[in-house]
């Protein structure tokens, strides 16, 4: 079974994140985000939102880890902060309704909900430049990177939030990226074998 950790920056919606995991037959926890992503068993890691920057404990560990990592909302903004992206503030606080598209079809997490898709997303602070090695996969009339993705490293952020009933197509983020983890997974397990687990 797939385990994935739920690494909690506070937010208010980080149970939900667990929640929506388990629901897919997902082996998931939750794990405050001071603890070293070395302690932590999982096959890949969900980075929360939450109120700040000020609290993201040791975040930028799990994104030099090597395992697969989504960042919701915070998890998206501090993925491209710690690697050489930039973050600012939205034009748009607070919670709303957002249609956002996706410019990335062939993209394995938000690629499936082509050609759009509603969701439900702060805009208080928002990526507005991503890191090298990353691509722009879905953008908004209130946000050019909605989404993002860098594939060779197993990072993916999006600005809103999949756990939530307002989102459309929530649970559609989730099972992608529990196949992310997966086959990851699969085939690092199958590398190792045939290196005799050197």
């Amino acid at each position: 079974m797939t385990r994935i950790a739920v690494v909690d920056n506070h937010g208010q919606f980080t149970h939900l994140e667990g929640r929506a995991l388990r629901d897919l037959g997902v082996e998931a926890e939750i794990v405050d985000n001071d603890t070293p992503p070395g302690e932590v068993r999982a096959d890949g890691f969900v980075l929360s939102g939450g109120p700040d920057m000020d609290r993201i404990g040791r975040c930028a560990e799990y994104l030099t880890d090597g395992r697969p990592v989504l960042g919701i909302c915070l998890g998206h903004q501090i993925i491209a902060a710690e690697l050489g992206g930039e973050v600012d503030s939205g034009d748009y606080g607070g919670y709303a309704d957002v249609t956002v598209r996706i410019v990335d079809e062939d993209d394995p997490l938000v690629g499936p909900l082509a050609p759009a898709t509603r969701t439900w997303a702060s805009h208080a602070d928002e990526v507005v430049s991503v890191p090298t090695g990353f691509v722009r996969t879905a953008e908004s009339d209130v946000c050019n990177v909605e989404a993002m993705s860098d594939r060779d490293r197993g990072l993916f952020g999006v600005q809103w939030h999949p756990e939530v009933a307002h989102t459309a197509e929530g649970e559609a983020v989730f099972e992608a990226f529990v196949e992310i983890c997966r086959v990851r997974a699969e085939t690092e397990t199958a590398a190792s074998a045939d290196t005799g687990g050197i």
